[in-house]
């Protein structure tokens, strides 16, 4: 398998669905602005979120997916099945009383995210969460089914599957504002229909490409198996390293949710916008290199587990670093044309740019952990990982306390974009002491290059920023047009830079 065609083809599905999360976020922007309603839905969406991220895509697959491509790798397909049916079903009863205890909590849960917010909003976001909680168990099992697709060689499923929630989202809005009241529970009611849409596409491509779970009456029988301990026992560790990711996240809502009225809402639409680069390029290359380094620590190959690791950091450099370079210099073109509509206003670009540039710092630190934490993971070393991210949560705290009372909410921004690069050292550092990965020749001459090809793509987009007229009185369609035409461009110079300086589209071919 040509890894490097399998990537590109994973960030261009993964593209698809990120342009219409783009548009989920346009269509909020404009209908409901930046306020205290959108707060309180970003508050009640980020509830079942952080339950995703820390157990389905977050602990679950990092300890699930080794242990299925290494059973796949060794043992029969019966074995495998098996395996596959006991986690299933046990995966299904815990998130069965979780969404459960998450409807009957709301209240707390969400006083203990966002205590800050308006009465009515806060009543807002109680009702939002009790409705979307369940959401959290729907992308749990479609997380299950990533992992057996991805591990099967199939990525195109998974990648294109959260197009179906930010369509869900649009329509019932569109469908739904006028009629509802609060018009902000459309949003909720779109989530909802996502989640089932989402798992429904799921069970077709598994019986295609890979199997099909199989969900058992016997909670009791697939907990005492051999599988469901295996992962059990990895993912708490994974759980914990996950866990204080997502702390740090509630522990910033809260403090957004004090701050100006608005303040998640600005953190959520840059949000957006950074997680474009960190999809199309950690997400994928993380995707693809996690199957690929546990099929590598399988058969005990440290020399391709380490050219894996080299060739995930070189592709990382070259196209995240042009990234975070446009997020820092083209921020508030960025926003004004694709958020200032309707009722996001002026305040509001200049809020969310400030929040957008703050993350933009952090960019290569946010892509290069999801590039390096399949390092340990692959290797079933997940204890390595939450020591570091102790560490990382401490430092982001303690950030706060300094950026915060001088930036307001885009020094909650900063503090993970500096957590971010501090994550990616400890990481990259713990990598090469234990010697699972050693850097391939010339990444010197390499580095140097990638560097100098950022100056006119640096130079393009600054002028443009400047120069050009981004306020609504120039007309939506033109300031789309002239900021899309212009990215283009910086694009093309950038990889004609590229090109001049000796790069070639072979050099990053990696067959396994």
């Amino acid at each position: 398998m040509n890894l490097l065609k399998a990537a590109s083809t994973l960030s261009l599905l993964t593209l698809a669905s990120r342009i219409t999360g783009l548009l989920r976020e346009i269509m909020v922007a404009s209908f409901f602005g930046a306020s205290a309603w959108t707060d309180a839905f970003n508050v009640a969406f980020r509830l079942p979120n952080l339950l995703r991220r820390m157990f389905a895509e977050g602990a679950f697959s990092q300890a699930f997916v080794p242990l299925l491509s290494q059973t796949r790798q060794t043992r029969s397909p019966e074995q495998t099945q098996e395996l596959v049916d006991q986690v299933s079903t046990a995966l299904f009863w815990i998130l069965a009383a979780i969404s459960a205890i998450g409807v009957a909590a709301a209240p707390l849960l969400v006083w203990l995210t966002a205590s800050g917010l308006h009465p009515a909003a806060f009543d807002a976001a109680v009702w939002m969460t009790r409705l979307m909680f369940p959401y959290a168990g729907l992308i749990s099992l479609v997380a299950l089914s990533a992992g057996i697709l991805n591990t099967w060689k199939h990525f195109a499923v998974p990648a294109v599957t959260p197009a179906l929630l930010n369509l869900s989202v649009i329509g019932a809005a569109f469908a739904l504002h006028r009629v509802i009241d609060p018009p902000i529970y459309a949003l909720a009611v779109g989530v909802m229909i996502g989640g089932v849409l989402q798992l429904a596409v799921q069970f077709p491509a598994l019986r295609r490409h890979a199997v099909v779970p199989r969900f058992r009456l016997s909670f009791i029988r697939a907990w005492r198996s051999e599988g469901v301990h295996r992962v059990v026992k990895q993912m708490l560790p994974a759980s914990l390293s996950v866990s204080v990711a997502q702390v740090s996240i509630v522990i910033n809502t809260q403090i957004a949710s004090h701050l100006h009225a608005g303040s998640v809402s600005w953190l959520a639409y840059a949000d957006r916008l950074m997680e474009f680069p960190t999809a199309l390029l950690g997400v994928a290359l993380g995707s693809v290199l996690l199957p690929s380094l546990a099929r590598a620590s399988a058969v005990d190959d440290a020399d391709k587990y380490s050219r894996l690791l080299d060739w995930g950091l070189r592709l990382t450099l070259l196209l995240a670093l042009p990234s975070a370079v446009a997020l820092l210099v083209f921020a508030r073109p960025l926003v004004a044309m694709l958020f200032n509509y309707g009722r996001f206003d002026q305040a509001d670009v200049l809020a969310t740019t400030l929040a957008l540039r703050a993350y933009g710092v952090g960019l290569i630190g946010l892509v290069g952990v999801k590039i390096l934490a399949p390092g340990f993971y692959a290797r079933q070393d997940l204890r390595t990982p939450v020591k570091m991210a102790l560490i990382v949560l401490g430092a982001t705290q303690a950030m706060n306390l300094l950026f915060v009372p001088w930036l307001g909410h885009a020094g909650l921004a900063l503090a993970i974009s500096l957590g971010a690069l501090l994550n990616a050292s400890l990481l990259f550092g713990g990598l090469r002491r234990r010697g699972m990965f050693v850097p391939q020749p010339g990444w010197r001459g390499y580095a140097l290059r990638v560097v100098l090809a950022q100056l006119p793509l640096a130079a393009l987009l600054a002028w443009g920023a400047i120069a050009l007229p981004w306020g609504r009185s120039h007309g939506d369609l033109a300031r789309l047009g002239m900021g899309l035409g212009l990215l283009a461009v910086a694009a093309a110079v950038y990889f004609l830079c590229l090109w001049l300086l000796g790069f070639r589209l072979r050099q990053f071919a990696h067959r396994e």
